[in-house]
């Protein structure tokens, strides 16, 4: 802690050297905070009236407050690292002397080092944390607070895949239905609400990638590994709803739900339920991958993503190739389609992703974005104009499609983002990470609640999809 002189020494000093006004200004924060220096009956806006700022009073005032909120806390735990360090140096001078008595042959000079050190590494760890606790204190205080967060809660949970789920989608017509796709070959429909399985799909030679629902018909489009997209239609009965579980009861979290459903999945299904094994229509033009599939609005085309580096446009009806939509330079990750615009996102490994527009049927555009600096996972169209994309360069970057120039929010992670899911009513981001972790931003890149960590790593799960075969659903108040 610096020391401050005396009125003459100080006003010989700056006769000395004129330059050190400005110095002692930069100063003049850390003398006036201090309590035991400051002479009684000298108001802090007094102190600060003759000093050469151009900031206003008010925030000179709030400035000088959290200063010496800082300050208070670092002394506080200036002194309660001398004490402990004092406790310290008492112990192994009393440890140390107790040794001397002890015959070097004696057995219990095991037991007593055994001691000291038990003795030392409790006193380190209580150092440890008072440091961490008041460093808590003052990083907590310059934290933003919102005024609204978000209840994650497990409301259920839908088991039956024998491998990886990589998407997910909901039914937009009645009845109302869970899809997911997963790496075992399948696609399922669940009840959302009693988490029972209505139909399985098994018509893919390959991981099934991504599931999409038409908008108005009760049909399907999944992508696979097997280089091929499917549709298919379905007609499932809900079954009667049941009471709601327990969801406070405690669950293992470290259990695999691979091993414990091995006795529940035979060689046809969880459940023996429904299967459609054949297509009605099968789309296949790509060379590679197809990683993921959407239905254009209106439903009477689709758009399919490939690691061929390729996107292709098809008609339903017809199952014919449109376009093709070429350009990236590495493969793709993922595309999307606008709800109410016939408008396309594709991403890429080529740290771009790209807006196909078909609005005018005469004129096919094609913008290139290079927001990112590693794989762009995804991008997808929110409700609104905006664009939201997630790169495995640990950022997700929010865009207005009205002023694609600069992103209007961008949300810094810790770990590298896989394929994001934007909630269509209240606009909430959900990214899954490598670490395991899903958290919820708004769309201003304000972080809204964390979901619970899973015993397994979040692959490429769009909303809150988890590999451990377990879907989260949220509740947000």
């Amino acid at each position: 802690m610096p020391v401050e002189g005396g009125s003459s020494s100080g006003s010989a000093s700056a006769a000395r050297h004129p330059k050190q006004k400005r110095k002692a200004h930069s100063l003049s924060i850390r003398r006036t905070n201090s309590t035991e220096e400051r002479p009684p009956g000298i108001l802090r806006g007094d102190m600060l009236e003759g000093q050469d700022s151009k900031l206003p009073l008010s925030l000179r005032s709030n400035l000088l407050d959290l200063f010496g909120q800082i300050e208070r806390e670092f002394e506080n735990l200036y002194i309660e690292n001398i004490e402990l360090r004092r406790e310290i140096d008492s112990l192994n001078e009393r440890l140390t002397g107790d040794g001397q008595t002890i015959e070097g042959g004696d057995p219990t000079k095991g037991a007593l080092k055994t001691k000291a050190s038990h003795s030392t590494s409790q006193l380190s760890q209580k150092l440890k944390t008072t440091y961490k606790a008041s460093t808590s204190k003052i990083v907590s205080s310059f934290k933003a607070t919102t005024g609204s967060r978000a209840l994650c809660q497990l409301l259920k949970e839908y088991v039956g895949h024998r491998d990886g789920i990589w998407d997910l989608s909901v039914t937009r017509t009645q009845p109302v239905v869970l899809g997911t796709a997963s790496a075992d070959h399948s696609a399922l429909l669940w009840s959302i609400e009693t988490g029972k399985c209505l139909l399985r799909y098994a018509g893919h030679a390959g991981s099934v990638n991504s599931i999409k629902f038409h908008p108005t018909e009760q049909m399907a489009l999944t992508a696979s590994g097997d280089q091929t997209s499917h549709i298919w239609r379905y007609m499932v009965q809900l079954p009667a709803p049941q009471p709601p579980p327990d969801v406070s009861a405690p669950c293992d979290d470290d259990q695999d739900s691979s091993d414990r459903e091995e006795g529940e999945v035979d060689g046809e299904g969880p459940c023996e339920v429904p299967t459609v094994r054949v297509p009605t229509a099968t789309l296949k033009s790509h060379q590679g991958v197809v990683i993921a599939a959407d239905w254009l609005v209106g439903g009477r085309q689709v758009v399919t993503a490939s690691w061929d580096r390729a996107a292709n446009l098809y008609e339903v009806e017809t199952s014919e190739l449109v376009h093709a939509l070429t350009g990236h330079d590495q493969e793709l990750t993922h595309c999307c389609t606008h709800p109410t615009q016939r408008l396309v996102v594709t991403s890429s490994r080529d740290t771009t992703f790209r807006l196909w527009d078909f609005r005018d049927p005469s004129i096919h555009s094609v913008n290139v974005f290079q927001g990112h600096t590693d794989t762009v996972t995804s991008a997808v169209f929110t409700v609104g104009d905006n664009v939201v994309s997630g790169s495995d360069d640990r950022t997700v970057k929010v865009w207005d499609l009205k002023n694609m120039r600069s992103p209007i929010a961008t949300i810094r992670t810790d770990s590298a983002v896989n394929r994001i899911s934007v909630s269509a009513n209240q606009r909430i981001i959900a990214l899954p990470h490598d670490n395991r972790q899903v958290r919820l931003f708004d769309m201003s890149g304000v972080r809204l609640a964390r979901l619970p960590r899973s015993n397994r790593m979040v692959r490429m799960g769009t909303q809150t999809c988890w590999k451990c075969e377990a879907v989260y659903s949220l509740c947000f108040s």
